[in-house]
């Protein structure tokens, strides 16, 4: 443990307070890191209640993240993004940070615009749901959704061309999907340049409002309700052994066809969302380009990396092991994007 301390000790680990700011900072914690929470004054007491930053920087409001880089920078630390900082930041802004980045920062652009990511996820071969290039074409029932990491905001169901004008509003940023009915599967990957291994972190399944709560009304008034999709929390899941094979493939597949569309790739944490239906064929509908919130379920590690490591992992904490084990073979560019 003390060589852990003495390697991580030179360098901290930063994230934006929200998210999955916990277990990021408690990960790089466990590592021997020192830890760093960038977050809104009223949210700062959430950070010191459980201990996991060893310092908070608090800024006026998270567009305003650039004040706190000169700080940043003296404490050597290495920034670890996640939904919120691209959410409220901004693409163009987390471009330009100045700070050492943990990923492949290039590749947000890839995930946040969904024509490019169907491009990506087509080229990985993996089973999509159709998208309709007009609401004239619809023909089925759809989903709408709106672009970037807004955790299912505004997206709402249509069957038809003139429900989905009714819907619509003033929104021109949207893509229509053709709605796949199955069961909601989350699966969260972990990919180790410094190990060169595909790892499997767990799955979720998302609690969303009010489609979820629609179920406890009466069948006569549910046709009141406007399902709509706002994460609220996660639950864990425990998918079938015998559909692992599949989950391993999907993953590699989507890693060696990032190589192609954005070098050097897709690198740490992932997520495929997806569906699966009665003959247990995955729909993927997205992916996300980082840690998600839903691993915040696996607080103490799930099965599958236990099974792996021999320990309780979260995904906040594999993400400090490679950059620890990175500077300990002097490999630390490799993973900074």
């Amino acid at each position: 443990m003390s060589i852990i301390l003495e390697t991580a000790s030179k360098h901290a680990i930063a994230t934006i307070g929200s998210h999955s700011a916990l277990q990021i900072l408690k990960g790089g914690k466990d590592e021997g890191f020192r830890t760093i929470a960038v977050c809104k004054k009223d949210h700062s007491f959430i950070y010191r209640h459980f201990g996991v930053a060893d310092r908070i920087i608090e800024i006026p409001s998270y567009s305003e993240f650039h004040v706190a880089e000169n700080d940043l920078l003296m404490e050597n630390a290495i920034l670890v993004p996640h939904a919120s900082l691209i959410a409220y930041i901004g693409l163009e802004a987390v471009e330009n940070i100045r700070i050492p980045y943990y990923g492949n920062r290039r590749i947000l652009l890839w995930e946040s615009d969904r024509n490019l990511q169907r491009r990506w996820l087509e080229k990985a071969g993996l089973n999509l749901p159709r998208v309709y290039e007009e609401p004239e074409e619809i023909d089925r029932l759809c989903i709408v959704k709106f672009q970037g990491a807004k955790g299912g905001q505004g997206y709402f169901l249509a069957r038809s061309s003139e429900e989905f004008y009714e819907k619509i509003g003033g929104s021109k940023d949207y893509s229509i999907q053709e709605y796949v009915v199955g069961i909601p599967v989350y699966i969260h990957y972990f990919y180790s340049i410094i190990r060169g291994e595909l790892e499997l972190m767990g799955f979720d399944k998302r609690y969303e409002s009010n489609v979820d709560a629609i179920s406890r009304i009466p069948a006569g008034l549910q046709q009141d309700i406007d399902a709509t999709y706002t994460i609220v929390g996660n639950f864990p899941l425990f998918l079938r052994e015998s559909l692992l094979p599949e989950v391993f493939k999907m993953g590699q597949s989507v890693v060696e066809a990032s190589r192609e569309v954005c070098k050097p790739g897709i690198f740490g944490p992932f997520c495929l969302e997806t569906v699966v239906t009665p003959d247990l064929k995955f729909y993927v509908f997205e992916i996300s380009a980082r840690i998600v919130a839903g691993t915040n379920v696996f607080m103490e590690g799930s099965p599958y990396a236990y099974l792996k490591h021999g320990r309780p992992m979260t995904t906040g904490r594999r993400i400090a092991m490679e950059i620890r084990e990175a500077i300990e073979q002097d490999r630390l560019k490799e993973i900074l994007g």
